[in-house]
């Protein structure tokens, strides 16, 4: 009997990160709720940030964070390392440790056991590439497929990284380039070629571990991962956190010349869209970026790169050591005193 093909993008009505809702509907979505302090938690909802912090001791503290989205790729194994990858993320972006994981998994009707299975396997192999014990979960069946992590992990509280810390005079590094989404979204309508999908699937598999180990080992201001408000959502935010504007330089902002193709012929995500309106009038284009580039910088990220804000006397050794250790990243821009708007692009 021949082996059903699996198309898990057909069982979900969008893809990966690009699933997120979007941040300003968020934020409305969570005014007013009432919720429990306390002295110990530094990190709640209410900063935007990636990941919740709590102290336990004055050399411990707990970094807990979920993230969990419907298919972006056919393969099944290669979903589950995707969608661990970007769940664990969120604890390298605060400059934690990740240690436990539990599971979070939709199966659709429509799906076989060994696509279940396969899909599992993918997070348990990329969880244990991160050091990670997925310790348990929980699933249920329901219309779309969707699978993700809740992970726990540890930081010592006066090494804990936040998105609202840049300071005027830092300078930014991304840790990948951008056009994940936008390439995603072509490649739906087979316009994508084989090569090009390789490239993006290793990418999005790719741990920010490797990242954080060497960040870590510098007096880092701040920072993000790059994933479902795009690069200028997640960038808003570090600068509205920081009380200081965030330039971005377009003429070195890496992405995939196939994204601004496709984009040119609008094939952009739905969240594309979503982050532009929350960005909306805070951002000042003194270059006029053009509409296909503005699509990739609003793009929906899954799995996306680091964004690291550090001083600039040690922008360059952070940046020689990531390179040399196969880390693609680049500088992107840098941090002013607040100016007219908490964005330009130059």
């Amino acid at each position: 009997m021949e082996k059903t093909e699996v198309r898990l993008t057909r069982l979900a009505s969008c893809a990966g990160c690009g699933a997120k809702v979007g941040a300003g509907t968020l934020a409305k979505l969570l005014e007013d709720i009432k919720t429990r302090t306390d002295d110990r938690l530094i990190v709640g909802f209410d900063k935007s940030d990636d990941a919740s912090v709590y102290k336990v001791t004055e050399d411990l503290a707990i970094v807990q964070t979920t993230d969990f989205f419907p298919p972006i790729v056919d393969d099944p194994f290669l979903y589950g390392q995707i969608a661990a990858a970007n769940a664990i993320s969120d604890v390298y972006a605060m400059g934690g440790e990740p240690r436990l994981a539990l599971n979070i998994l939709c199966a659709a009707e429509s799906m076989e056991e060994e696509w279940i299975r396969d899909i599992l396997r993918g997070g348990y192999d990329k969880a244990y590439e991160a050091g990670v014990i997925i310790s348990g979960g929980h699933t249920i069946r329901g219309a779309e497929p969707i699978y993700g992590l809740a992970v726990t992990g540890f930081v010592h509280p006066e090494k804990l990284l936040t998105n609202s810390s840049a300071k005027a005079g830092d300078v930014l590094i991304l840790t990948k380039p951008l056009g994940v989404g936008i390439i995603t979204t072509a490649a739906k309508a087979g316009l994508a070629e084989r090569k090009l999908m390789d490239t993006i699937y290793a990418q999005m598999a790719f741990l920010n571990k490797y990242a954080r180990d060497i960040m870590v080992n510098y007096p880092v201001s701040s920072c993000t991962d790059v994933t479902g408000f795009g690069l200028l959502g997640h960038s808003y935010e570090m600068a509205s956190g920081s009380d200081t504007t965030l330039v971005l330089e377009t003429d070195k902002i890496r992405y995939h010349k196939e994204a601004y193709e496709f984009a040119s012929m609008g094939f952009v995500p739905a969240g594309a869209y979503r982050n532009r309106a929350y960005v909306g009038d805070h951002i000042k284009n003194d270059v006029d970026a053009d509409r296909a580039l503005c699509d990739i910088l609003y793009d929906p990220q899954t799995s996306g790169g680091l964004l690291i804000s550090v001083p600039e006397k040690y922008a360059a050794a952070l940046l020689t050591e990531l390179t040399e250790s196969g880390i693609g990243a680049y500088e992107c821009g840098y941090v002013t005193e607040p100016q007219d708007e908490p964005l330009v692009l130059l």
